[in-house]
């Protein structure tokens, strides 16, 4: 039990319930990451928590999105990873070390709205990432005067054969044992 003396409900306005914000195209900010380990125990996903920043009603709201980056299941490994390069694109932040490093950078997110399968209610859903207005540009690395170095010779050579089109990992085919 928590001691509750003090607390006088009367001059405390209540929680009025949160119905889903309409779809649509929100300025906001990564505030919060955590990995937790899936139901069935087999993975591990990465939970972002979202906080709109626009100025009206919805400012303040927390939307959450999961990626799926270690599950048993391929196909969702290969889902969260690009939905994972969507948000470092929309926030400038190409190789980050940690989820850390994509917190408190303002980008846009594309809010749809589903039904959940068990209640039937209707919830958000994050369904895609944007650079804010403005942009999110990663910082160039300083100017020198001095030259560039030379290429390698193997980046020499391969830079006057046509390149072979690179395919995206999760297009290439895969051979079944």
């Amino acid at each position: 039990m928590a001691s509750l003396a003090g607390f006088d409900a009367s001059v405390v306005e209540p929680q009025s319930a949160f119905e889903p914000i309409p779809a649509g195209k929100y300025l906001a900010l990564i505030s919060e990451s955590e990995m937790k380990p899936t139901k069935n125990g087999s993975g591990q996903y990465l939970q972002f928590t979202f906080v709109i920043l626009d100025n009206g009603p919805y400012s303040g709201r927390h939307l959450w999105t999961r990626l799926n980056l270690q599950n048993s299941n391929r196909t969702a490994e290969e889902i969260a990873q690009r939905e994972l390069s969507a948000i470092c694109r929309a926030v400038g932040v190409l190789c980050p070390n940690d989820s850390a490093d994509l917190h408190n950078l303002p980008l846009a997110i594309i809010v749809g709205m589903e039904r959940n399968k068990d209640t039937g209610e209707l919830t958000n859903r994050i369904k895609g990432y944007e650079a804010a207005a403005g942009g999110n540009v990663p910082p160039k690395p300083p100017q020198t005067n001095l030259p560039a170095p030379p290429a390698p010779p193997a980046a020499q050579a391969s830079a006057q054969q046509p390149s072979a089109p690179s395919v995206a990992p999760w297009m290439r085919s895969r051979k079944v044992a």
